[in-house]
């Protein structure tokens, strides 16, 4: 999930923000059609949330690649209210953009609109939300594999058994996913024991989770871990450890990751030991490349998924890691150019 100099709510329009990095890795194979060439192409970003380091960095993403091709990106935020998302896709269905991409929220609020987007004719791509028609490219993070990773690794470290507190907030797509994986793993892994939930999502995530994760782990002393599958979830739980003073005891394991992130998993004394990402930034770029073969016509696969890496605090420290370009210098295998490639765009 998720869940950036993140966008305001309301509208703004860019067409030159992020970095400068190429748009597809291979050199240009055909001219670039109409109308890019005559830059001409708007599309309208809808988003759930906009706070946070994930939405900053994926938002970071999708603003370079709308550069490199040429594109003009009108972004809004619902800022966690997902009634405003709906009506912002209806306000964007209006202008009659070249295409929508929407970023999370909840299906039962966005699906209508996205049916009344696809039904007019308007391409469509959704991210971590089921668009709820097959007609839009649906992408998605691997979460399975996410939440499998970061548990194979509180495994390791546990030994598979002991106290673990758990962050979740059930409506998300990724965290619901992510859930499943989490569900099964009690199940084959009976010596860990889940004693306490809990969670929330808003503009203030990561410290609300801290004071939620104070109060768990006062009540239950035995906790070992804290796995929390999504990088403002794991912050707070995080924060909270360490203001308990229990690094030597509570261990964090996570999902996503950023530049930030890095420098909490590497700091002294820190217990957040591994995280499971994709690169948010790459996963934004693929968003907007889906969109831009959408509104020129060409295939694109409507079941996008992007894999992700372990992360681990020791691999970041040996490897001196401390940003993101380091890590995807060190890890290319989080940058993914062939997934929906756009076969105009030079390298």
């Amino acid at each position: 999930m998720l869940v950036l100099a993140g966008c305001s709510q309301g509208t703004t329009s860019t067409t030159a923000a992020g970095s400068a990095a190429p748009a597809s890795a291979s050199s240009a194979a055909e001219p670039v059609p109409t109308p890019f060439s005559t830059g001409k192409v708007e599309i309208s970003l809808v988003r759930q949330l906009s706070s946070g380091d994930y939405f900053e960095q994926w938002l970071a993403g999708a603003r370079a690649e709308a550069s490199a091709l040429n594109v003009t990106l009108d972004v809004s935020s619902g800022d966690g209210n997902n009634d405003k998302q709906a009506l912002d896709i209806e306000q964007a269905i209006g202008r009659r953009p070249a295409a929508i991409i929407v970023d999370h929220g909840f299906a039962e609020t966005v699906q209508p609109a996205i049916k009344k987007a696809v039904a007019e004719g308007i391409p469509l791509v959704a991210y971590d939300v089921d668009p709820g028609s097959p007609d839009a490219v649906a992408i998605t993070q691997d979460d399975r594999q996410i939440a499998e990773q970061a548990l194979g690794a509180l495994k390791a470290d546990t030994g598979g058994t002991g106290d673990v507190a758990y962050v979740y907030v059930a409506g998300f797509a990724p965290l619901d996913r992510r859930n499943e994986v989490w569900t099964q793993f009690k199940k084959d892994n009976p010596g860990i024991k889940q004693v306490a939930q809990f969670g929330v999502v808003n503009n203030s995530t990561a410290s609300a989770v801290a004071d939620q994760a104070k109060a768990a782990l006062t009540a239950n002393p035995g906790v070992k871990a804290i796995f929390a599958p999504y990088d403002e979830f794991a912050k707070g739980a995080t924060l909270a450890v360490k203001e308990l003073g229990l690094q030597d005891k509570v261990k964090v394991y996570g999902a996503d990751v950023s530049t930030a992130d890095i420098g909490v998993m590497t700091e002294p004394g820190s217990p957040w030991v591994a995280t499971s990402a994709a690169d948010a930034s790459n996963v934004g770029r693929i968003a907007v490349r889906a969109a831009a073969l959408l509104v020129a016509g060409r295939p694109v696969d409507h079941a996008l998924k992007v894999p992700p890496a372990l992360i681990t605090q020791k691999r970041l420290r040996d490897a001196g890691i401390a940003n993101v370009q380091q890590l995807t210098a060190a890890l290319p295998a989080l940058i993914t150019p062939d997934v929906a490639r756009v076969p105009w765009a030079a390298s």
